[in-house]
């Protein structure tokens, strides 16, 4: 590739990671650490409903931020794969799952002190993250912000109410 100022003498990107798929998950963690660390943030809320609002707006400040893409990594880059990228899917898939688990095990926590006794963390977890990924499809599609905030708020209808939220029952 002569002229521009790639060789294929020297070090490579496989050899500092080891394969396609050390370098994706490197990247997955990066992401994590970086752009979408709104998620961990959100993750230390004190209450179940201030997780879901923190996590639905860093979702929408970075989905629908001019510096980035439209969307998310997670989504876009399962949606842009091609079969021969089954690597590459199953990772994203298995970061997605991970990070669904990750908010099952808050909102589990979250049943003990602020969440409705009959809750469902795990069911909480999925709605989140199906809120999540369908902004970031929305914001691939060129939805703005303002669209987002909408569907937040929308969502945050939906989320279950607690005593401090309807002081007076």
């Amino acid at each position: 590739m002569a002229g521009f100022g790639v060789t294929t003498e020297g070090p490579s990107l496989y050899a500092a990671f080891g394969d396609k798929q050390s370098l994706f998950r490197a990247v997955l963690e990066r992401y994590a650490a970086g752009p979408a660390r709104y998620v961990s943030a959100a993750l230390g809320k004190p209450t179940a409903r201030e997780v879901a609002q923190t996590l639905l707006r860093g979702a929408a400040d970075l989905q629908a931020s001019s510096r980035n893409p439209g969307g998310c990594l997670t989504v876009n880059g399962a949606i842009a794969c091609g079969d021969e990228a089954e690597p590459v899917r199953q990772a994203l898939n298995a970061h997605r799952t991970a990070g669904v688990a990750l908010l099952r095990r808050r909102f589990e926590q979250a049943k003990a002190h602020d969440l409705p006794k009959d809750s469902d963390p795990a069911a909480l977890a999925r709605f989140l993250a199906a809120v999540v990924y369908g902004m970031a499809v929305l914001a691939s599609g060129g939805a703005s912000r303002k669209e987002l905030e909408r569907v937040i708020r929308t969502a945050m209808k939906a989320w279950p109410a607690t005593a401090e939220d309807n002081p007076d029952d």
